[in-house]
Parts: structure tokens; C-alpha cells; sequence
């Protein structure tokens, strides 16, 4: 029996709950969840906001631990393996997509939290495939959000070549966009972090931006007119995006990696004139997985993270809702 935190309808506290697994497959592997990082997916499961939630759900999809068990098919990791694990749990291996590395893309694709049971938990199982080996360097209590966060705005910097020459910007200074801070100076940009508060400005520096840019001020945005060649976007919220347009290069790309709920009003002569590109990609297929772990070892790169024990998962989320969190949020598994 598996022990967990779950919730039974959008907008209430999550409770313990013990459920049976059923027989391991060939295919998958057992971990044993040491510490699982919370996402805003996960309130976003949590609260039915994309409809595709089935309940009693455990949320949690940024979990690092050890192998617990194997699948009899299982033939590259070992039991005791430090392994981490992010949205994707599985996926059918044999379409166009898998077979071509983007198992992400894959149509039957299969999400940790979506229709199965995730990481707030003291155990969770994925196919083998999905377990990324974590690289010593990395602290276990820390690298949880990187197989989701971290690899949701790593992807798009190996998907689209992004090169260490390019001058880039990373819209929104918060669970995501810390760590594309980070990714993207160490990559060799020159970043610049458009930030709607002043008071983020030392901060965006020390992650790793060359300047900050305040996105309230049209004066600012202006000064920066046809300069970058690549913008992230990590909000939830609309925003001006002509006006972010207006900052790119000929040629350049806004690329969308949070998700914002409305459509996104974008005249096409914002675009046309220059070839501009608006783009967006899902979290990054293992292989990305395997190189992001790496470079973050190679880098020294780790999430800026706030820690609880499991059994204060409800004041967690709480603190996730208010928009206090600095950066991600840790749970630290304290079942006895």
C-alpha cells in the first residue's frame, strides 16, 4: 500500500490516503520519493482549471529519490539509483515521436498526475524511461524542481538552437523564470529580465540577468525596441504582447512555456514585417532531461527553494496560492 496526500474536489485541503498500486509493470520502476517539488500544475490539477482532472487526485510531479523496485524489463537502473522524475510518466515508445526522441510529443503520452496517482506520496511509479539519473553533484533535497520547472524552459533552448550569442529575455521572475535565468547566463546570453516590480530587480541580477527591465513601463520597453532575439514567457497571465514583440529582432521568437488562459491578442502585422515567431513547447522528453542534469552539475545550477514536511503539504500550497513562494517550494517526506 502506497501512503499519499490527496484531494477529493477542486479548492479543498488535500488528506492522507493510503491506495494499492496494483503489480508492477515490466516496464516501470518503484521510487521512493525522498522530496517532491510543488508546480502551480499542480493547482491547476487540484482546482480542475484544464478539465482533464479525475479525482481522488495526489498531485506532485517534481520528485527526487532512490529505486525502490524494478520492472523485470528494467536493465539500466538499480535499485538504490537517485533518480527524479517530472510531468511525464510515460509514453507509448513506439510512434513517430517517440521513435524520433520527443517522447513529449507523443499523442498517447502519459502524465505523472493526469489519470494516475503522483509524487506527494511515499511512493510513486513511471515507466523506466521517465526515471532521470540524477548526477551526484546535484543535491537530492533541492533538484526536484528541475525535472519539471527546470525542464519546461530548458527544452525550448535545445528545440529552437538557441545560441550563447543571441541576447535574450525571461518574462516573469518566479518559479520558472529564476531557473531560465540561470540556464541562460551560464549558456553564454546576455540576458535581460523583464520583471513588473522594481523590487526584483537585485534579485533577477543575482540569478543571473545582465538587466532588468520594468515591463509596466512603456518607456523602458521602448528603449529596448528590436534588440532580442529571443523572448521566454513564463506568466499565467495576459499580457501586452505586441508591446513584447516590439522588443525582438527581425526574425526573433516570444516564446510561450506558462499558460495563460485567454487567447493571446496578436495582430499579424506585429509579426509579418520582420518574420517574427510565436511559439510554445511542452516539458522537455528524457534525452533534454539527461543533458539539463548534466549542465546543471557541470554549472553548479539548483532551484532556489523553500522546504516543508509532507505533513504540512496544506500550508505549502497555501503559501503557493499567496505568491510567496521563493522560488519553488520543497516537500520533504515525513511518513512514519
Amino acid at each position: 500500500m502506497f501512503r499519499a496526500y490527496a484531494v477529493e474536489k477542486p479548492k479543498t485541503p488535500l488528506k492522507p490516503i493510503t491506495y494499492d498500486p496494483g503489480v508492477l509493470g515490466p516496464d516501470e520502476v518503484e521510487i521512493n520519493v525522498q522530496f517532491c517539488g510543488i508546480c502551480h500544475s499542480d493547482l491547476s490539477m487540484i482546482d480542475n482549471e484544464w478539465g482533464m482532472t479525475k479525482y481522488p487526485l495526489v498531485p506532485g510531479h517534481e520528485v527526487a529519490g532512490t529505486v525502490g523496485a524494478i520492472g523485470s524489463n528494467v536493465k539500466h537502473l538499480e535499485v538504490g539509483a537517485r533518480v527524479g522524475l517530472g510531468w511525464m510518466a510515460g509514453s507509448c515508445m513506439t510512434c513517430k515521436q517517440c521513435l524520433s526522441g520527443q517522447h513529449s510529443l507523443c499523442p498517447w503520452a502519459e502524465a505523472t498526475i493526469v489519470g494516475r496517482h503522483g509524487g506527494f506520496a511515499d511512493k510513486v511509479r513511471c515507466k523506466a524511461a521517465f526515471a532521470i539519473p540524477i548526477p551526484d553533484p546535484l543535491d537530492a533535497k533541492k533538484v526536484g524542481p528541475l525535472f519539471c520547472g527546470g525542464s519546461t524552459v530548458f527544452n525550448p533552448m535545445i528545440q529552437f538552437d538557441v545560441k550563447p550569442t543571441m541576447r535574450v529575455g525571461v518574462v516573469g521572475i518566479g518559479g520558472l523564470g529564476h531557473m531560465a535565468l540561470m540556464f541562460l547566463n551560464k549558456w553564454g546570453c546576455e540576458v535581460t529580465a523583464f520583471t513588473s516590480s522594481d523590487s526584483k530587480r537585485d534579485e533577477a541580477m543575482s540569478l543571473g540577468a545582465h538587466r532588468a527591465v520594468n515591463s509596466r513601463d512603456p518607456a523602458a520597453l521602448k528603449a529596448i525596441a528590436g534588440q532580442l532575439d529571443y523572448i521566454i514567457s513564463t506568466v499565467n497571465v495576459s499580457l501586452d504582447w505586441p508591446a513584447y514583440l516590439s522588443t525582438l529582432a527581425p526574425r526573433g521568437r516570444l516564446h510561450m512555456v506558462g499558460v495563460v488562459p485567454e487567447p493571446m491578442q496578436i495582430p499579424v502585422f506585429s509579426l509579418l514585417p520582420e518574420q517574427k515567431q510565436v511559439s510554445a513547447s511542452p516539458v522537455g522528453p528524457p534525452a533534454v532531461q539527461l543533458q539539463m542534469v548534466d549542465f546543471c552539475a557541470r554549472h553548479k545550477i539548483v532551484p532556489v527553494t523553500e522546504h516543508f514536511p509532507m505533513s504540512r503539504v496544506n500550508d505549502a500550497m497555501e503559501h503557493l496560492r499567496s505568491g510567496k513562494a521563493r522560488y519553488r517550494i520543497v516537500l520533504e517526506n515525513d511518513f512514519k
